[in-house]
């Protein structure tokens, strides 16, 4: 038999969830697929939700399944590997199972691709971090290290010393020439230290970043250090439904109206599947959003088919 659903959410982070949260409250047959690969899994805690500020991430999940499950949203552990675009949404999972959809939500987000540096990796999360408005206060005033993996770095070099005046820059990967005038200026100004040279790796002992090793053997005592992960999209089904999207410094995400509506009709995305900048707060605006939308849009469908009849 055909399963058919009035919305499909791809993605069963906080923006699918948050989503998924309105349209069973809305009485929509909704389903959520969930490969279970959320992108703050390393994080212990997500700061900046108000009431929810401190919060570990799992739990933070959980809680969202347990509401939706309370209004009738299934969900399922599965990945969509395609879908397809007819009368109405066709939608193929991993398990072989094609559920169809008049309405789909892509949550797909991104994944953090981490400097190939050895020690990143393993302390990513702890002590290695990537967004002090996610995990600055934790680690204020504390000494801080910054790792340049291209000029754009020099931005989270000055961001970070709200939290700490203690920063040093390791160039790493970026010359000295490649620093404008400007750059120069404000590093000064903001009080970091810069050091020009490859960085080889991290010191650690007894299970706590202590400095930062540089390929000439030197070390720098650090306890906390800042890189910029590149981001990659996980924009695959958008591509392949034929969404436009938009090329930024970050990669390239789906063009999208207010609401979060690709340029396919039916196909909204939300939360990081939209944007680099997406923190949990707004993934869950985001996903509300789409799914209030979504709702209005079905019902006055609905209404202008009856008159037409």
């Amino acid at each position: 038999m055909t399963e058919t659903y009035e919305v499909v959410v791809v993605g069963g982070g906080t923006a699918g969830l948050s989503a998924a949260l309105v349209l069973g409250r809305a009485r929509r047959r909704t389903l959520v697929v969930d490969a279970g690969e959320p992108r703050n899994a390393p994080a212990a805690h997500m700061q900046g939700y108000l009431s929810r500020d401190g919060m570990p991430p799992a739990e933070f999940l959980a809680i969202g399944r347990e509401e939706i499950a309370r209004y009738g949203v299934e969900l399922v552990r599965d990945t969509v590997v395609d879908a397809t675009k007819g009368e109405d949404f066709a939608v193929e999972l991993a398990s072989g199972r094609t559920v169809h959809a008049w309405r789909l939500v892509v949550t797909t987000g991104l994944k953090d691709e981490l400097p190939t540096l050895p020690g990143v990796a393993e302390r990513f999360g702890r002590d290695v971090l990537h967004c002090p408005y996610c995990h600055g206060w934790e680690v204020r005033d504390q000494a801080f290290g910054v790792l340049a993996t291209s000029p754009l770095s020099v931005h989270q070099a000055l961001i970070v010393t709200q939290w700490s005046k203690d920063v040093t820059f390791f160039l790493h990967e970026v010359a000295e020439n490649d620093l404008t005038d400007d750059d120069l200026r404000r590093l000064a100004a903001a009080g970091v230290d810069v050091v020009p040279g490859e960085v080889a790796g991290l010191v650690v002992e007894d299970d706590r970043l202590t400095g930062v090793r540089l390929a000439d053997g030197t070390a720098h005592a650090r306890e906390v250090l800042f890189v910029a992960p590149r981001a990659v999209p996980q924009t695959g089904l958008l591509q392949r439904l034929g969404a436009e999207l938009n090329e930024t410094p970050f990669g390239a995400y789906p063009v999208v109206d207010a609401t979060g509506l690709t340029t396919v009709p039916g196909v909204w995305a939300a939360g990081n599947a939209m944007g680099f900048s997406e923190q949990v707060v707004n993934a869950a605006s985001g996903g509300y959003r789409a799914g209030a939308t979504i709702n209005g849009e079905l019902l006055m469908t609905d209404l202008d088919a009856a008159v037409r009849v």
